[in-house]
């Protein structure tokens, strides 16, 4: 049996972003909101933790330690006290480094496809603190339904949101939120 859970490219509706903390994180507040394209994490049975990444998107992107749905992987079996495998797969359909939360919604998505699989008793908000440990937008992206966001992320409720229609440009220039927070908006 394999479980394959949709990543939302993550819209943020609005967003202010505050200069750091004590603790160096950005104080946020944002509407945001998740789109009907995304990526896709499939996680199958294995007798250990491996990541294949396909798709449009794949080419540059690392399927390491340093991949955030690796990342989310590990998190989850320390936070369940496991030592699981798993064959994960990364349908890569966003573009990586855009400003649409797609690595983080993979995480989110990693997570919620390996407590299905590995038949965790963890629920959402156990997913959220697991999440909080690899971004500040993985909490969010765990739920994928229309939030308020504030804190550095780690604090949301959801929210109504009318059914939106727009389009997402990439230029094809990556813009790494570290350079973007640090660059141009602060």
């Amino acid at each position: 049996m394999s479980v394959r859970v949709f990543a939302p490219a993550k819209i943020n509706l609005t967003l202010e972003v505050g200069r750091p903390r004590a603790d160096g994180m950005h104080p946020l507040h944002s509407a945001v909101t998740f789109a009907d394209i995304g990526d896709w994490v499939e996680a199958a049975p294995a007798s250990e933790l491996s990541l294949r990444i396909e798709g449009p998107f794949a080419e540059g992107l690392a399927a390491d330690e340093t991949n955030l749905v690796l990342r989310a992987a590990r998190a989850l079996s320390r936070a369940a006290g496991i030592k699981a495998g798993a064959s994960l797969l990364l349908s890569k359909n966003l573009p990586v480094a855009s400003g649409i939360g797609g690595g983080s919604s993979d995480a989110g998505a990693a997570l919620k496809a390996l407590r299905a699989l590995w038949r965790l008793d963890i629920d959402d908000k156990g997913l959220y603190e697991i999440a909080w440990q690899l971004g500040s937008d993985v909490p969010v992206c765990v739920s994928a339904a229309p939030a308020y966001m504030t804190g550095a992320g780690d604090v949301f409720a959801p929210m109504t949101a009318p059914e939106l229609f727009g389009v997402l440009i990439n230029p094809g220039v990556a813009m790494p939120t570290a350079v973007f927070l640090n660059g141009c908006l602060l």
